[in-house]
């Protein structure tokens, strides 16, 4: 298991429009600078951007946090209705299956050492919770992995090697 995780920055996507999940995350050890700044953001919510601790359970008396706690961030404003529903439901708990999956896979530890903060984009068109969920579990399993054990070398070197034909969906330039 790699330790030597403060600080890594990693983006997952998973599923498809209008019920795909894209997802940044970084990893902090507990104790640094980088997790105060998590705890910074998670302390610090603004209109339509309520930070949420990933919690888990079938009612709200169960709840339990997630082990490594798991901050998830809105990057839009969430507007109530469904957008709502699936971020603070279907996204939390497909973040938390991704999370879960790497520590079932042995790349993590469930313990209060680690933090990921995870800062989240759902669509606003997106209506299907059990999309989103499984949407938002590849994007968290991908971002994180990617995180822990980074890309390999061959990888990006291909992206050095194509970076002049690099290019973005929302991108429309030549």
């Amino acid at each position: 298991m790699n330790t030597d995780i403060d600080g890594r920055i990693a983006q997952g996507w998973g599923g498809l429009a209008p019920n795909g999940v894209h997802v940044n995350v970084i990893l902090a050890r507990r104790g640094t600078p980088t997790a105060a700044a998590i705890t910074t953001a998670f302390t610090s919510p603004s209109p339509g951007f309520t930070p949420i601790l990933a919690s888990l359970g079938e009612d709200q008396p169960s709840y339990v946090t997630l082990n490594p706690p798991t901050v998830i961030l809105n990057k839009t404003q969430t507007v109530a209705g469904m957008q709502e529903t699936l971020v603070s439901g279907a996204a939390q708990v497909g973040i938390a299956q991704g999370v879960l999956d790497n520590v079932a896979q042995g790349r993590i530890a469930a313990n209060q050492e680690t933090v990921i903060l995870v800062s989240l984009w759902v669509d606003s068109a997106g209506d299907d919770e059990t999309a989103v969920r499984l949407a938002a579990r590849e994007a968290a399993s991908v971002a994180v992995r990617e995180a822990i054990e980074g890309r390999s070398e061959s990888d990006l070197n291909q992206m050095v090697t194509e970076r002049d034909s690099l290019t973005h969906p929302f991108y429309n330039g030549h």
